[in-house]
């Protein structure tokens, strides 16, 4: 049974005697085992080596981060609702992270003097939020209280809170104003006040946040104009006013924002026309203006913009600019005021995309040219674009061959593409995938392909359309044999679908999962299929231009050739990393498979990719997903497990040295990845290397191998 955390002192006959600050914390640790470690540890002497446990020299825990329970019954779920935990005695706690716990009553917390990095995030907490229980926390710099339901007026306290650098109170029920409080936070590089109920006008003092990086006030009530302060955020690398009720002009002084990368004012009532300051925002990625009341033109200053790859914006335009066509994808929201109808825009892209771009990519151009004498208006697509060298191929083919989707004729292949699924019919779907269904459709020139279509619903949900256009961004800056490959793209409010490469083994979850085709992969196949995933994952993190980092990487995204060599697919979610950014995030993935530290960091790295596929190389060595032996990994019971008796029982124990020693090289390269702390996991150009290498990982016998002896050798091996 659980039971409060009561940190006392011991009552003998002699009267009561006062523990030292160390003996307190042993006692308030075993308490813990019980209670957020779920009886997994009783020895309290070794709690500095518990799982998200850290202490300084003198053994006292300065970080405390639970892993998050996996037994979340409803019964379980109830007993960690009811706790009421005491972490007063923790006098030289730094960090603690309390997220996913479960939790309905906020902490006790007086006294962390110390206390610099809180986060409460993805629990039940509800009420006001205890302003009183965080007054005393004097250093603190970050604070995450996002996806609980707290209510009521944002405290003006937290306008005192000068050290904090993170405040995240997004996705709760928070109403009133934003505090006139708030601008005091000088030090603040990431406000996030999203998902909540706010309302009234953003404050003019916002523009006090001088060293803000990122600002989210979208999806609340607020109103007003967009103040002119908001220029004095001269290093915001992300703005998200989307989803209020914000009217008047788009100010000019936005033209300061020079670090921006992303700039959503989407789904407000702003008007007047798009401010040619725009074009000084020359690091710009996205543009996203849609569903507001924008007229007049785009000014011509957009093609400053080299680095945009989406503008979204519903927009009256009286002449469109030649330079338009710079923009890598260009997409006008579905206006009812629009005819549509196909327009030739092919003489648009030629000149002016090589004078200017000298990489290769894919365009989608969709320009609305309005013909005022007429009164006529119509849509210009160019549905299929080439990234070929550099240069656009002009060839056309009546019999729409999939590879000639790659001219400028690609009204012929749309037509072929409808015409083999029959309009996108149940008959000719697959699967689905992170957003869309995939179906398979086979050309007049007798191949086949796959297609990832997004449904209505799904193409106009704008989290949706950004995954889209960010696969293909991602797609056309990547090619290697271990990454699915991109052959073209539609982009139409009415139709959008990506293309790619057929594989016709499908996932690797699936194979694993059926009973036949799990004994047709044996060792030496499952480890070629590692090394695939490793090497894909390497190329993406260290031969890439600018580094990608996947989000997703799970066995749903793994899929196999009929030859079983691994193809990673889904880049949805993917992200290209910034030297000179935080490179934060929103939490993204597949349950089971996302790193520890996203929970309570808003950084993706290349290591969150390293922690998954840690668990897709368990899970393929496994034959299931390994999450019941990742939470016991540090339990002796299972330490002393041999590998031999964890592998999958379907089909037989490798037999050949060579493939016992790939075995157990690759099950301790996974646990490596594995490791809680992101800096002691290899990189996966490490991975590679070492599976490249495939060296014998000991000099034991293949049967007498056990788990613990992996575990301590993996610090050693990378």
């Amino acid at each position: 049974m659980l039971v409060p955390l009561l940190f006392v002192g011991i009552t003998t006959n002699a009267g009561t005697h006062k523990l030292s600050p160390l003996d307190q914390e042993a006692n308030a640790m075993l308490s813990i085992s019980k209670e957020l470690w779920s009886n997994q540890h009783n020895n309290v002497s070794n709690r500095c080596n518990w799982p998200g446990v850290n202490c300084n020299k003198a053994g006292s825990i300065t970080l405390l981060s639970p892993p998050t329970p996996s037994n979340f019954t409803d019964e379980f779920r109830t007993q960690l609702c009811s706790l009421k935990l005491n972490f007063s005695v923790f006098q030289n706690l730094v960090h603690l992270d309390l997220s996913e716990m479960g939790l309905c009553e906020f902490p006790k917390l007086r006294g962390l003097k110390k206390l610099q990095h809180l986060n409460l995030s993805y629990n039940y907490l509800g009420g006001e939020v205890p302003f009183t229980l965080l007054e005393n926390l004097t250093q603190l710099l970050v604070l995450d209280l996002s996806a609980n339901s707290f209510r009521g007026s944002i405290p003006l306290i937290f306008g005192q809170m000068s050290s904090l650098t993170h405040m995240n109170l997004s996705n709760n029920l928070l109403f009133g104003e934003v505090p006139f409080t708030l601008p005091n936070l000088t030090q603040l590089l990431v406000l996030d006040l999203s998902q909540n109920e706010l309302s009234g006008f953003i404050p003019h003092e916002i523009g006090k946040l001088t060293n803000l990086l990122t600002l989210d006030l979208s999806s609340n009530s607020l109103s007003g104009p967009i103040p002119e302060q908001i220029g004095y955020l001269n290093r915001l690398t992300s703005l998200h006013l989307h989803s209020n009720l914000l009217s008047g002009f788009i100010p000019h002084e936005i033209g300061k924002l020079t670090n921006l990368l992303t700039l959503d004012l989407s789904s407000n009532f702003l008007s007047g026309p798009i401010p040619e300051q725009i074009g000084y925002l020359t690091r710009l990625e996205v543009l996203s203006i849609g569903s507001n009341r924008i007229d007049g033109c785009i000014p011509k200053e957009i093609e400053h913009l080299l680095h945009l790859e989406t503008f979204v914006t519903i927009i009256f335009v009286s002449k469109i600019d030649r330079n338009l066509s710079l923009l890598f994808h260009c997409y006008l929201d579905y206006n009812p005021f629009l005819d549509n109808e196909y327009y030739d825009c092919d003489d648009h892209l030629n000149d002016h995309h090589n004078k200017h771009f000298g990489r290769s990519l894919v365009l989608v151009i969709i320009v609305v040219c309005v013909t005022i004498s007429l009164g006529s208006v119509g849509i210009g697509i160019c549905i299929f674009r080439a990234r070929h060298h550099g240069k656009l191929e002009n060839k056309a083919t009546k019999n729409g061959d999939l590879f000639s989707i790659w001219n400028y004729d690609g009204k012929i292949a749309f037509e072929d593409i409808i015409q083999a699924t029959e309009d996108f019919d149940i008959r000719y779907c697959i699967g689905t995938g992170a957003y869309g269904s995939v179906y398979e459709a086979r050309l007049p020139s007798g191949k086949t392909v796959a297609l990832k279509k997004l449904h209505k619903t799904e193409s106009e949900n704008p989290s949706y359309y950004k995954s889209f256009c960010n696969e293909v961004e991602v797609l056309t800056e990547i090619r290697h044999c271990n990454i699915i490959k991109l052959y073209g793209y539609c982009l139409h409010n009415r139709c959008m679908f990506l293309v790619y490469e057929y594989l016709e083994r499908g996932s690797l979850f699936c194979n694993l999962a059926n009973e036949i085709e799990a004994q047709e992969l044996n060792w030496s196949k499952r480890v070629n299929i590692i090394k695939g995933t490793a090497y894909a994952l390497a190329h993406m993190h260290h031969h890439c231009p600018s580094p990608i980092v996947h989000r997703d990487v799970s066995s749903n995204n793994v899929l196999l050739n009929s030859e079983l060599e691994a193809c990673v697919s889904d880049f949805g979610t993917a992200r290209l990393l910034d030297p000179d950014s935080s490179n934060q995030t929103l939490l993204v993935g597949t349950y089971g498979y996302i790193a520890p530290e996203l929970a309570y960091t808003m950084s993706v790295t290349t290591k969150c990719d390293v922690y998954s596929f840690g668990v897709v190389a368990l899970e393929t060595m496994m034959g299931h997903h390994p999450g019941e032996f990742m939470s016991t990994m540090s339990k002796p019971s299972t330490q002393q497990l041999l590998v031999k008796d964890v592998l999958d029982p379907r089909i037989p124990l490798p037999k050949s040295r060579k493939d016992m020693q790939d075995v157990v090289h690759v099950v301790k390269l996974a646990l490596a990845c594995l490791s809680s702390d992101p800096k002691s996991r290899p990189s996966m150009q490490d991975v590679a290397n070492e599976l490249s290498a495939s060296k014998a990982s000991t000099n034991l016998s293949f049967y007498d191998v056990s788990i613990y002896q992996l575990m301590q050798y993996q610090v050693h091996v990378i």
